[in-house]
């Protein structure tokens, strides 16, 4: 009875550790289908094309220049390595180089913008015409060849943010507005996507040099720090083209700072100057004088002063062009829409706020308001989308069946700013700080009234003197995108080859 009863015992045993295997065996497959299924995008979409390379030549300066044109992507994860993102970049490489030839990643602004801006309208190896007067979304897409490309002197990456470009999200939409359109998590997966293209690509040795246009200036300097200080990235240079870079300083038309009317009347001075043939450097450094001392006085005194108001009327109606008896209604104090419709009203024209010299006809001139859109930005979606698509497709072979996206409102309209809007110069600050030997671009057009020059010119006026001497700031003849015009686009490539040759 006893044996029986061991007997029994033991083959409870062994069945209770069959059961438990089995259990266990369950378990596991379980939690593998939970893993699989925690590291599947959310959105099933068809996967993208295999990174494209052709080899491409440029005549620049007389001689063919070689070169390998890339559209690939790189993936963007999460902190549990599951795929969120696809990023997608336009790489120009010159092949048979050495390992430290310079490296530099462009990013446009917006946000919402691709970097078709930077690539095929400033530095890349092939341009299409937009951004400059008598532009029309009707006009030839073909690229030519660039003759201000910066390619002679470093390679170039484009990277396009998610939700732009070919780059998309594989979130559902309110995931993707946290992990993508919002300022601190958009310096984050930028900064990861550079590096991933360094180690993918064999470039850790070479020489790095950032570039950022617009809200992309806003990025570069904050990429830069984040580079520096996560991810072990130095960086050689930073470049950036007509930036965002203090958005509580630009404020809006009834501040009570005299900042936002300071930082726009020299931009407004400039159009008007330029219609006159009279746009020199001396005759904006006796405005930007004007407008540091005289003009910041008497905005402060307002109405306790009429005498204030007055002189502020009669200097700001002269140096701008605009009509007095529109200039006092305001009180000195004129608004940018406000000069854009009448800088050009006796011809029925408004200007750009990008280039107010850029003008389009107003299609309601009666209206009291505006009605109509940018005569730049409307202009320039049409060939550079074209441009991009048709290189990307049928040159590279780069397929993809979703749209391109030159430009997305719906990006822009989605973005989260946060409460880290002074970051961009404090972070210019700590990497520079960080790294004496960075240099720092700064590059604007007179005409731009989106980003005025004269904001980084109070920005680099504050800058601690040990720091300042890296920093320079270049101003062109033009507006946001100076480089449409080709006296300023070599201008540019001239000022930047000083910083690539330190």
């Amino acid at each position: 009875m006893f044996k029986f009863a061991r007997v029994l015992a033991v083959a409870g045993l062994l069945a209770g550790g069959a059961s438990f295997a089995h259990a266990a065996d369950t378990a596991a497959a379980a939690a593998d289908v939970k893993a699989k299924s925690d590291n599947k995008p959310d959105l099933d979409l068809p996967p993208m094309s295999e990174d494209k390379t052709v080899r491409q030549t440029i005549q620049l300066n007389g001689k063919p220049l070689h070169y390998d044109a890339t559209v690939g992507s790189i993936k963007v994860r999460d902190a549990k390595g599951k795929v969120i993102g696809e990023v997608v970049y336009t790489a120009y490489v010159v092949p048979g180089s050495a390992p430290n030839r310079p490296v530099t990643f462009a990013f446009n602004g917006g946000p919402g913008a691709s970097s078709v801006y930077l690539n095929m309208g400033a530095i890349g190896p092939r341009r299409v015409q937009f951004g400059a007067a008598g532009d029309a979304p009707s006009d030839s897409s073909e690229l030519k060849d660039n003759p201000h490309t910066w390619l002679d002197m470093t390679d170039l990456v484009f990277i396009d943010p998610i939700g732009t470009g070919f780059s998309r999200s594989l979130e559902e939409p309110a995931k993707t507005k946290t992990d993508f359109y919002a300022t601190e998590p958009d310096i984050k997966y930028l900064s990861r996507i550079v590096y991933d293209w360094l180690v993918k690509n064999g470039r850790l040795r070479s020489p790095k040099f950032l570039m950022g246009e617009s809200y992309g200036g806003y990025r570069a300097p904050r990429i830069a720090y984040e580079l520096q200080t996560q991810l072990g990235i130095g960086v050689k240079g930073l470049i950036m083209v007509s930036p965002y870079l203090d958005p509580a300083a630009i404020g809006d038309d009834t501040a009570l700072s005299p900042l936002p009317w300071m930082i726009n009347l020299p931009s407004m001075a400039a159009s008007h100057l330029e219609t006159q043939q009279q746009l020199t450097p001396a005759a904006m450094r006796g405005i930007e004088a004007y407008t540091r001392s005289q003009f910041a006085t008497d905005l402060l005194a307002g109405r306790s002063d009429p005498a204030a108001v007055a002189r502020l009327v009669d200097k700001v109606a002269g140096l701008t062009g605009i009509d007095p008896t529109v200039v006092g209604r305001l009180d000195g104090r004129l608004d940018i829409n406000t000069f854009l419709r009448e800088l050009h009203r006796a011809d029925k024209k408004i200007g750009s706020v990008y280039d107010s010299n850029v003008t389009a006809y107003d299609p309601f001139p009666a209206s009291a308001e505006r009605k109509s859109g940018d005569p730049i930005l409307n202009a320039l979606i049409a060939p550079s989308t074209s441009a991009m698509v048709d290189f990307v497709t049928r040159e590279v072979g780069w397929k993809s069946d979703t749209q391109y996206k030159a430009l997305s409102y719906e990006v822009n309209s989605l973005w989260d700013r946060g409460v880290t809007q002074d970051k961009p110069v404090g972070d210019l600050r700590q990497a520079m700080a960080n790294d004496p030997k960075m240099g720092v671009l700064i590059a604007h057009g007179y005409n731009d009234l989106s980003c005025p020059y004269f904001a980084s010119a109070l920005i680099l006026d504050q800058m601690p003197a040990a720091m300042a001497a890296p920093a320079r700031l270049a101003v062109y003849p033009g507006g946001h995108m100076f480089y449409s015009r080709d006296g300023s686009a070599q201008s540019f490539k001239r000022d930047a080859q000083a910083l690539f040759s330190k």
